[in-house]
């Protein structure tokens, strides 16, 4: 995986609580760095989150995590994480994301989000959005049927 694969990326500065006693980052942060990445990608993509998504109705739901670890991060570091959608299924989507350092690959992995109502039953990614990830993406994302 490249940094050239991914039209997006965030920067975000290592902080002190992140990191254990050698200042090496705790490997529960890289997902939090994962979500702030997504949620930036939402932002950039024009499909900002607000209070009012959940209310109307549905919602994305992470229901797969993987992240592979390759060489840490530590405290005080810049890294910039990497985001693309990688497939759209009828009700899900597969993120790639890559966390980097200066160019150096750190960790890699996927996030997997489904799309549901209140009652957690999945319910079709609304076209509009479909539309937005497919102006927005460098590379078109594999359209699937799954889930």
């Amino acid at each position: 995986m490249t940094q050239d694969e991914f039209k997006f990326s965030y920067p975000l500065r290592v902080r002190w609580a992140e990191a254990d006693l050698q200042g090496i980052v705790f490997n529960g942060h890289y997902l939090t760095y994962a979500d702030v990445g997504i949620t930036e990608y939402f932002r950039a993509m024009g499909q900002a989150y607000s209070a009012e998504t959940g209310v109307q109705g549905a919602d994305f739901f992470a229901v797969r995590t993987l992240l592979e670890y390759r060489s840490p991060a530590r405290f005080d570091d810049m890294v910039d994480v990497h985001v693309r959608i990688a497939r759209l299924g009828n009700s899900s989507m597969q993120f790639l994301i890559g966390i980097y350092r200066e160019g150096e690959l750190l960790v890699n992995g996927e996030i997997v989000y489904v799309h549901a109502g209140h009652d957690r039953r999945p319910s079709p990614i609304p076209e509009s959005f479909r539309s937005a990830v497919t102006h927005f993406e460098k590379t078109s994302p594999k359209n699937a049927a799954a889930r």
